[in-house]
């Protein structure tokens, strides 16, 4: 293509500082090095992690383009990149899969020691391949899609469907995949079971999705809103409940309502209170509680360790426990082939222009997920 090996100047949504707001910006991007992918960005959907690192609650260096949900088009590749080219319809991966590390071998992990959780904020060899005013500007979660042009490693691709429409398939780069891998992969919810969750935001609904999907037979939605709650029920939630509307614990209502057979709960919120709550709600036993939601950095957790000594098992999820590279493709045909509606998730459509209205409808509680087109 003509922009090959050239810097390209484009718009981004630039977050100069902690709880700043963005500001669209002309931003230079370099062209890829050796095992680098520069992309085009078709669209990208706004997550709670992207607002959670705007509010301090996820680690992120200043200035910053943050977004990881999304879909593009491959533009430019460096030297020894040999699984993606110039065209091909990719999903940028906030979580790697190098295929070489520890956790890459495993066959039981997804964790690639290429995730940058820790907020560094650069590619592998330590620099950012964005410029603005003349300063460097940090990379997000390994993919920075709040802009039309990114790059990033060729461990962060993902090809697909060239025929995927990207306003949809982008959920799959954060919120589909982890909320149905979830259920799916994570908790391997069972037929004929009792799930309770907690969230129902565009994460928490990708859960309700893979808890029907496994066959449960009772699926309990909690949130504080009661308008997410049509949307939950429209998905595959059984019924919906709001904490507020009661005195007493929810772990006791859940108890109540279920006649104590709650054997999966999932914390999509990142919330502490909410994680000890959902933990407290599943069978005291045999139930399985998964943390799904990012919760806030440097915070702590004190319980009653009696919750665990019972028998309940606790685990985390990282986008839904797939093998991003070898899964991703895989979901893509399978939403191609109508297997699951994506539909209900997204509730609000803008130009990228448009994104401060995005957040803002995000923390009015408005939105499920909304979609930013370029």
């Amino acid at each position: 293509m003509s922009t090959s090996g050239k810097v390209i100047k484009c718009k981004a949504a630039v977050l100069w500082g902690l709880k700043q707001p963005f500001s669209i910006e002309e931003v230079e991007v370099a062209p890829p090095k050796a095992y680098e992918v520069r992309v085009k960005i078709l669209a990208t959907g706004i997550c709670r992690t992207d607002n959670n690192a705007i509010i301090g609650g996820f680690h992120a260096k200043f200035p910053v383009i943050v977004g990881h949900e999304a879909v593009g088009i491959v533009e430019s590749i460096g030297e020894e990149v040999t699984t993606v080219k110039p065209g091909d319809k990719i999903i940028p991966l906030c979580v790697p899969q190098c295929g070489f590390c520890s956790a890459c071998i495993n066959p039981n992990s997804n964790f690639c020691e290429k995730l940058d959780i820790e907020g560094k904020g650069v590619l592998s060899d330590g620099t950012s391949r964005f410029i603005c005013k003349g300063k460097p500007v940090h990379h997000f979660l390994s993919t920075s899609t709040f802009t039309e042009y990114t790059v990033v490693e060729e461990s962060s691709v993902a090809k697909i469907d060239a025929a995927a429409p990207p306003e949809k398939v982008c959920l799959f780069g954060c919120a589909f995949s982890t909320g149905y891998g979830a259920a799916i992969n994570t908790a391997k919810v069972t037929p004929g079971s009792t799930c309770a969750v907690f969230g129902l935001g565009g994460v928490g609904l990708s859960i309700i999705i893979g808890c029907k999907a496994a066959g449960a037979s009772r699926i309990i939605g909690i949130d504080i809103n009661p308008l997410k709650f049509e949307k939950a029920k429209a998905v595959g939630a059984t019924e919906c409940i709001n904490p507020k509307d009661y005195t007493k614990p929810i772990s006791e209502v859940l108890k109540e309502m279920t006649d104590n057979s709650v054997k999966y709960t999932f914390e999509a919120i990142g919330h502490i209170d909410t994680i000890i709550d959902a933990l407290a709600s599943c069978h005291k036993n045999y139930g399985t509680s998964v943390l799904v939601g990012d919760p806030p950095s440097s915070a702590m957790l004190t319980y009653d360790p009696n919750i665990l000594f019972t028998g309940r098992t606790w685990k985390g999820c990282i986008f839904g426990g797939w093998k991003t590279r070898n899964d991703l493709p895989k979901l893509v045909s399978d939403f191609m082939a109508k297997k699951f509606d994506l539909d209900p998730i997204i509730t609000h459509v803008l130009p990228f222009n448009k994104i401060k209205d995005g957040f803002d409808l995000l923390n009015k509680g408005e939105s499920i997920r909304t979609i930013l087109t370029f």
